[in-house]
């Protein structure tokens, strides 16, 4: 396999990984790429936003699923995350999802869409815009300052 194939496909499982509710950093792995590799920026740009897109998807499914498993202890949100996220869905509704790429309250964001029926066409498109332009930050910043 390529170096250009693993590096990628290592990008897109951190990205993924870090959009559910499993604690990773995806920042990292995308800046050591592009210091590696600056000329490969609009690629690493897609596939950094693309596989952390389709990781809040999985919280969006797993909202969807929550009045059923909510009161586990393995739930990974807790209550009062939960309901702090919920009461800022309810009061900026489908557009905070432009604001799930944040570091606290994102991921539990995305599962409050779930939870609250957003329909799946307008989270991805809402939560990939707000998780493509945090990348796309990050890239100017790092191709500028630590490349150019």
């Amino acid at each position: 396999m390529s170096d250009f194939v693993l590096s990628h496909g290592g990008l897109f499982a951190a990205a993924f990984l870090a959009a559910t509710v499993f604690p990773f950093q995806s920042e990292l792995v995308l800046v050591g790429l592009l210091v590696a590799e600056p000329t490969h920026w609009p690629t690493l740009l897609l596939v950094a936003s693309v596989g952390n897109t389709l990781g809040s998807a999985v919280n969006w499914v797993l909202g969807r699923l929550i009045e059923r498993y909510h009161d586990r202890a393995w739930f990974p949100v807790k209550a009062r995350d939960y309901e702090r996220v919920e009461r800022w869905y309810a009061r900026w509704g489908v557009w905070s999802l432009l604001f799930a790429w944040l570091p606290f309250g994102g991921d539990a964001l995305t599962v409050v869409a779930g939870a609250m029926r957003t329909p799946l066409l307008p989270f991805l498109v809402l939560v990939a815009i707000g998780k493509t332009a945090r990348y796309a930050v990050l890239v100017a910043a790092t191709v500028g300052w630590f490349v150019g």
